[in-house]
């Protein structure tokens, strides 16, 4: 690793240009899908005979998924992936779970099981419940919850893998009553390759694992091909190609999102440790991309932070990763106060936000915008990747705005009842003749009045 000293941004709210400085951050963050990297340009040279763009690549790739089924899926894998499959060698055999769970590390398989109540328990909570309003004379509105029949699971599989995600997608949808998850991962080493990956499918009870990545799983999934059935909702992480074609199949199927690279903001001050900061954001930059933000107001603690830093990413193994990471996507915001500190925090609405001041708490409060919250010096952001129950797939790119990150109540749909009597309908009639009469739809009115009679007093 590079002895050099790192260079990371360094805004001022003291200064002329904050805003805009903030702006073009929050902008770095925002996955615009039209940069073709050189190797991304070589690729698809090859595979379609011209350097188009992630976005148009997507749309190709799904259009042909879309017309051609299975043929386009299978094509584009041996292109893309190098992996040469036939409609049934697509889907990792029952065997093969079977197997990767009973040679998996006892202690690993422990842990499975208890992340997985962690997460049972949180989502089971949280998971909305059927409500009834009663009416006069037997009379009843209701709102009725019903699990989606069918889910499909992205699990990445590029630079690690990620059994973690199985985890943190496919049990909120258990706890919702989701019936069938169907997970596709890239044929890798780190993907459905992977035998702890595998053998956390088979722990928790899902059986239909394909060997299958990118905008070819996804269209895959949203349209059905032979066999592999379609989805009603596609959730998870991916590279940017997934994200896009996620976003090019919403309304055909769901989708949770359409994520950007992972990021946090630490907020701290003169009561943090220094060590503790640095580490947070070491953490979130090793996923390269990762964005990590420091807000604080302590002169003292932004002076000492980048030193801290260098120390510690010495010793990481994706150190060098980090490094670039925080060189392309960090930064360390100085602000006056904490008011200041929740104000910026909300404009750039990050995806995992960690307070880490004395009173967490009370800063809480004024944070309008951010995926998840954690609070406090014993809360690292570890914790909701990995065990507390709360999903990790969260809103990103400034999304938190207005989304949420991912639970069990994404998984059902909401139905409204309404059950009323002959009493109850002949109240109500007279304002559904004024709506009805005044909106011009007289065949509304009149599927009200034949219930009451011409006689009806009206």
């Amino acid at each position: 690793m590079t002895s050099e000293p790192m260079n990371i941004l360094r805004v001022d709210c003291h200064q002329d240009g904050f805003g805009e400085s903030l702006a073009r951050l929050r902008q770095k963050l925002s996955p615009t899908g039209d940069i073709v990297s050189p190797r991304g340009r070589e690729l698809t040279q090859k595979i379609f005979g011209e350097p188009l763009t992630p976005v148009q690549v997507v749309d190709r790739i799904c259009r042909d998924v879309r017309s051609k089924g299975i043929q386009a899926v299978l094509e584009y894998s041996a292109k893309i992936d190098n992996a040469e499959f036939t409609p049934e060698t697509l889907r990792v055999p029952q065997d093969e779970l079977a197997s990767s769970h009973s040679e998996a590390d006892p202690e690993f398989l422990a842990t499975v099981r208890r992340v997985r109540e962690n997460v049972l328990r949180f989502q089971g909570a949280i998971l909305q419940e059927d409500c009834r309003v009663d009416l006069t004379t037997g009379s009843y509105l209701a709102q009725r919850y019903v699990p989606l029949r069918r889910v499909g699971i992205c699990v990445p599989g590029g630079a690690a893998a990620y059994p973690s995600t199985v985890l943190m997608t496919a049990v909120p949808a258990q706890a919702a009553g989701v019936s069938e998850l169907a997970v596709v991962a890239p044929p890798t080493d780190f993907g459905s390759y992977n035998r702890d990956l595998l053998a956390t499918c088979h722990e928790i009870g899902i059986t239909e694992v394909y060997r299958l990545g990118g905008a070819q799983a996804i269209a895959a999934l949203a349209y059905g091909v032979q066999g592999i059935e379609r989805v009603d909702k596609i959730v998870g992480p991916g590279n940017m190609f997934v994200a896009l074609a996620k976003k090019h199949v919403f309304g055909e199927v769901d989708i949770d999102s359409i994520a950007g690279p992972s990021e946090v903001v630490v907020i701290a001050d003169k009561s943090t440790s220094p060590e503790y900061v640095a580490a947070d954001m070491l953490a979130q930059a090793e996923h390269s991309p990762g964005a990590s933000i420091l807000i604080t107001w302590s002169q003292n603690l932004l002076d000492q932070i980048v030193d801290v830093l260098q120390r510690q990413m010495a010793k990481l193994s994706r150190g060098d990763l980090a490094r670039s990471s925080l060189e392309q996507f960090g930064a360390l915001v100085l602000v006056r106060n904490a008011d200041e500190a929740a104000q910026v925090t909300n404009q750039i609405a990050p995806e995992h936000l960690h307070i880490a001041i004395k009173d967490a708490e009370a800063l809480m409060e004024k944070i309008t915008s951010a995926g998840a919250i954690f609070l406090g010096q014993y809360s690292p952001v570890a914790l909701g990747d990995y065990v507390a129950g709360p999903s990790h797939v969260l809103p990103t790119s400034g999304t938190a705005r207005f989304s949420s990150g991912l639970t069990s109540n994404d998984f059902v749909r909401g139905h409204s009842v309404i059950c009323y009597s002959r009493d109850l309908l002949a109240r109500d009639a007279p304002d559904v003749k004024v709506l009805a009469n005044k909106e011009g739809l007289t065949a509304h009115w009149e599927s009200v009045k034949i219930r009451l009679g011409d006689g009806a007093d009206l």
